[in-house]
């Protein structure tokens, strides 16, 4: 469907420029798929699904906009008066002038006599308007038939009055063998199940699709006989496929025409013959055997409505705006009369989609619907939830692995610690008949499946990985319920190098410190402070390259390398880092508020210092006795070097680390720093036994 802008400005107040109405219509539901350029117009091509022939004019794209905008139509569409007044049925001629025979396929009928008309071309701004939509210009009269049916969504036919035997309209279904030459100029074969607008004698047009050449407008015609009505949908859809002709006009009647807008869209098109091809009288005639009401919804509450089925929150006030200006009446508090141009409302649901519609479908989040506490987000959710984001944000892709594992791994990998095993040779939960071949244990670790997600990965030539699942782990030992023991765990591996974007530089090799740098993601994204890393003896990791994450006295999980056994067991060619936590004991843990603590507005000075230390001393030692030191104008700690090797006993060790002083209240003067180094110098002497190397 193509639409003008500058049409569009004429019917409503546009405040938004074509770009910006394209993204405005496109998120309404509207898909604008292109947008050219036509002289001083753009002009959209609007991709419409099948429910919205309201959307097949100009008038119904206005409205979409004024729901977007909040602007008011600009009310173009005549009321049935003027210059052309109605005049009763006997009056035309004769008294059956119209003659609907099968009122089930064609609910209304009008026909409107325009006399002394002068056919010619149309003027250039109707010819331009129309050529700018794709339509090409024949004459002044069934120019403005089509410029009408753009406009209002109405099809619509202009016969040569002189041309039908007795001047009469009978509209019946189609003899079998009739025939009838369409303005295509081509001859087409009628039967009984298509219906027809015939004169007293044979048909003059195929209803609702095309007209016929013998009764058409040419530069001759003096009297015109002008069709707007309403037909059936089906029977058109059927009518179209059997004859292999498709039409503007058909294209809008099967999908739904607003038959309460025939009788102003005839006035429209008869104001214009008058405007531009003259005319001396009309005489009009309106056959509407069974009149249709309007469809009634009920709805108590729409606001609460959009809110149980979207989600979304939107104001009753700002419901009722969206749905005024899209022509749906408020009757009562829990009633609704939709338009007799919109279709498909029929339920609350319907009125709810309009809402979500104009509130923005973007505006809906993901999330399980309420179920009597069956199916709704855990407490825990939101915060795996951030858990997940926190790790995609980094660089980490989440598998998902299965439950069942060999019994391989019984004695291969420490369990996850919150995983209270127990001491029976019956620990582990064994399946009678595993899904997967040797895969009978209830896994009570996730590292496994992460494993063998790993060696899937470089199987395919991928080098660079980082993973992680959260899921349930198991063992036998008997909960509350009498059934095994359920933990929620998460884990991550990592192998390879990553490279900084943008940088020419060669991918940096993962280590222990970029998995560490994960948990404490993991840690943060929890909220949870007062997490403590200590050296660690895990069976499936590397001695000197693990360590044992706690809060405060309680593990909760190991990182570290993983170790030669298992990494020659799966041919891991490259190194290997693994990390396991305990979830549920990090989401049990106290969440430690979030302070804002503003920038110091004076300089820190920082002191460098090496210890010559015993391997047994680790630099997580130094700075906890540091910070216990109590020396406040000490504010942070780092680890900055590490030096093993010539001019050093077998059992020593050079740490570096980095003190920061800094006061809130003023700059320090050199004094206070060498003051307050000397005494942290000091306990640590007391504390450890350590001195600085000089």
């Amino acid at each position: 469907m193509n639409i003008s802008y500058t049409w569009l400005t004429e019917l409503v107040d546009l405040s938004l420029s074509a770009d910006e109405l394209a993204k405005s219509l496109t998120r309404v539901g509207l898909a604008v798929e292109g947008i050219h350029t036509f002289g001083d117009d753009r002009v959209f091509d609007i991709d419409l699904t099948s429910n919205r022939p309201d959307c097949l004019s100009h008038l119904g794209v206005a409205r979409e906009v004024g729901a977007i905008t909040d602007a008011k139509l600009k009310r173009r569409v005549p009321e049935p008066t003027s210059e052309f007044p109605d005049v009763p049925i006997p009056a035309l001629l004769a008294a059956d002038v119209v003659k609907i025979d099968d009122t089930d396929l064609c609910t209304r009928f009008t026909a409107r006599v325009i006399r002394n008309v002068k056919i010619g071309p149309s003027p250039d701004w109707l010819v331009k308007r129309l050529e700018a939509l794709g339509e090409r210009s024949i004459n002044n009269v069934a120019d403005i038939t089509n410029y009408v049916m753009l406009e209002l969504g109405q099809p619509m036919h202009a016969f040569d009055l002189d041309k039908l035997t007795e001047n009469r309209i009978v509209v019946r279904r189609a003899k079998n063998g009739e025939i009838i030459t369409t303005l295509d100029d081509v001859e087409r074969k009628l039967d009984e199940s298509m219906l027809a607008i015939c004169d007293a004698e044979r048909p003059v047009a195929v209803a609702g699709i095309m007209g016929g050449l013998d009764s058409s407008i040419i530069e001759s015609t003096v009297n015109v006989l002008l069709e707007v009505a309403c037909f059936d949908r089906g029977n058109i859809r059927h009518t179209s496929r059997k004859l292999n002709l498709a039409t503007e006009a058909s294209y809008r009647f099967e999908r739904g025409v607003d038959i309460e807008n025939v009788k102003a869209a005839s006035q429209r098109a008869a104001d214009l013959i008058a405007e531009l091809a003259g005319g001396e009288e009309a005489q009009f005639v309106d056959v509407y055997p069974s009149p249709a009401s309007l469809v009634e919804v009920t709805s108590p509450d729409i606001a609460a409505a959009v809110k149980r089925l979207t989600g979304l929150e939107v104001a009753d006030a700002e419901c009722e705006r969206i749905l005024a200006a899209l022509g749906i009446k408020r009757e009562s508090v829990d009633q609704y009369t939709a338009p007799s141009w919109r279709h498909d409302i029929a339920n609350e649901e319907d009125l709810v989609e309009e809402i979500a519609r104009h509130s923005g479908y973007e505006n809906i989040r993901e999330e399980l619907p309420p179920a009597f506490s069956a199916g709704e987000y855990q407490p825990s959710e939101t915060k795996k939830r951030v858990l997940r984001q926190a790790l995609t944000d980094i660089g980490y892709d989440e598998a998902i692995t299965y439950s069942f594992i060999d019994e391989k791994w019984d004695t291969t990998i420490a369990p996850v610690p919150g995983l209270a095993l127990g001491d029976s040779d019956n620990r582990y939960v064994t399946l009678r008949d595993s899904v997967i071949e040797g895969a009978v244990r209830m896994r009570p670790t996730l590292l496994p499946g992460l494993i063998s997600a790993l060696r899937l990965n470089l199987n395919q030539q991928r080098r660079n990985i980082k993973l992680f699942e959260i899921g349930k782990v198991f063992a036998a030992n008997r909960s509350e319920d009498g059934l095994p023991a359920e933990r929620e765990a998460i884990a991550l591996i990592i192998t390879g190098g990553e490279m900084n974007e943008g940088r020419g530089l060669p991918a940096r090799e993962l280590d222990f410190y970029d998995v560490k740098g994960a948990v404490e993601s993991v840690i943060a994204a929890v909220g949870v402070a007062g997490v403590s890393y200590a050296p660690a003896d895990a069976a499936h990791l590397k001695r000197g390259q693990s360590a044992v994450v706690s809060i405060g006295e309680t593990n909760i999980g190991y990182i570290g390398r993983l170790n030669e056994e298992i990494s020659s067991d799966y041919k891991f060619k490259q190194p290997v880092y693994v990390a396991e936590i305990d979830l549920q004991a990090a989401f049990e843990a106290p969440v430690s508020p979030v302070v804002y603590t503003p920038l110091s507005k004076y300089p820190g000075v920082t002191r460098d210092v090496s210890f010559l230390v015993d391997r047994s001393v680790s630099f997580a030692m130094i700075r906890k006795a540091i910070v216990e030191s109590g020396i406040e104008l000490c504010r942070n700690v780092i680890f900055v070097d590490l030096y093993e090797g010539k001019g050093l006993g077998d059992d020593q060790r050079s740490v570096t680390v980095g003190l920061e002083y800094r006061s809130d209240e003023r700059t320090l003067i050199e004094d206070e720093v060498n003051d307050a180094h000397e005494r942290i110098l000091r306990f640590l002497e007391t504390t450890l036994g350590i001195r600085p190397r000089f």
